[in-house]
């Protein structure tokens, strides 16, 4: 096992997770490029780090298996095809047994940033924030919520419970 693998992996994830969050916030879209980064940085480096073939191996069973349900989610319309991707790859990396526990926890976060927009939504705007764009966006009736967020939050709370996290300890 590589601590260093095990480190700029660490690094690496919680660094994308953050900008996902941040630039879903501010824009409502999730890059291809980053969800390619997650993937080449696992593929790379989870064998380093210490997880298993077998592991690996299981690990995409189930990350294949929550893109399929998040894509099945998307073509209902209840989520942006960025969160799928992000969601699926997520599963990923923290490992098919902490996927029920981030799924639990995107949900719950994702509630209550669902109600916090509603609330923010029916506020009139300060003057300060009509001059910029992203607020006045998030607070449009009309747009969803950016469920990147949730997806960063509950990855956060569940990566210290993970092999790479353990690896480093």
């Amino acid at each position: 096992m590589s601590v260093t693998a095990a480190l700029v992996a660490s690094f690496s994830f919680v660094f994308a997770v953050v900008w996902a969050g941040i630039v879903d916030l501010l824009t409502f879209k999730i890059r291809n490029e980053l969800v390619l980064f997650l993937i080449g940085v696992y593929a790379a480096l989870a064998p380093l780090a210490g997880w298993t073939l077998a592991e690996i191996g299981i690990n995409a069973a189930v990350a294949g298996c929550a893109l399929a349900l998040s894509l099945i989610c998307f073509g209902l319309g209840w989520i942006g095809g960025g969160d799928a991707k992000l969601a699926s790859i997520v599963v990923l990396w923290l490992g098919a047994e902490h996927t029920t526990a981030y799924l639990a926890y995107a949900a719950l976060i994702g509630g209550v940033l669902s109600l916090a927009l509603l609330q923010f939504r029916l506020m009139v705007l300060p003057a300060f924030c009509l001059r910029t764009p992203w607020i006045i966006h998030l607070h449009d009736r009309g747009t969803g919520v950016p469920y990147g967020v949730p997806l960063a939050v509950a990855a956060l709370v569940i990566f210290p419970d993970t092999l790479w996290m353990n690896t480093l300890l």
